[in-house]
């Protein structure tokens, strides 16, 4: 191929180069932009841009629509997955409470291990300490029917003796 200023060469079907000057080449630009100029007449250009400009401010809305409902779904799953949780943990306390024979609100543990481990240490606290010793060896005193001053001043006069 040749090019010169004035003139640019074209290979044609046949393999024969054929050239065109450079007015005939800006006739043939100027004929298609012509025929694609000829084919939007009749259609306003701001017709188009505000509808574009419409179709994304809907397009943007459903868009935050969606995000808020992806976002509910999200949080509605969040709280699902932790009451299950929630639920799993207190039955699986109550079963190791059931067990271990003692209340299930006294166990704190996540797993069954922990829950075992303390109960097992709830257990061995409540069989060491027993009840406190009375010091009426569990007998009630018997109460005389009288004053209040009267049983005070009884009790300040063996107490202070």
């Amino acid at each position: 191929m040749s090019e010169t200023v004035n003139q640019e060469t074209v290979t044609t079907n046949a393999q024969e180069p054929k050239t065109f000057t450079q007015e005939e080449l800006d006739n043939i630009v100027k004929d298609r932009l012509a025929r694609e100029k000829q084919k939007y007449e009749g259609i306003n250009l701001d017709d188009l841009k505000r509808k574009a400009s419409e179709f994304d401010r809907i397009e943007e809305a459903n868009k935050t629509e969606l995000e808020k409902a992806n976002e509910r779904v999200n949080s509605l799953q969040a709280e699902l997955d932790s009451m299950k949780k929630a639920n799993e943990v207190k039955e699986m306390r109550e079963k190791v409470a059931n067990e271990a024979g003692i209340p299930a609100n006294l166990l704190t543990g996540e797993n069954e291990d922990e829950c075992k481990e303390q109960a097992k240490a709830i257990k061995d606290f409540a069989q060491q300490n027993g009840y406190p010793a009375v010091k009426d060896s569990g007998e009630l005193m018997k109460m005389k029917k009288t004053s209040t001053r009267q049983q005070f001043a009884e009790w300040a006069e063996q107490a202070l003796i």
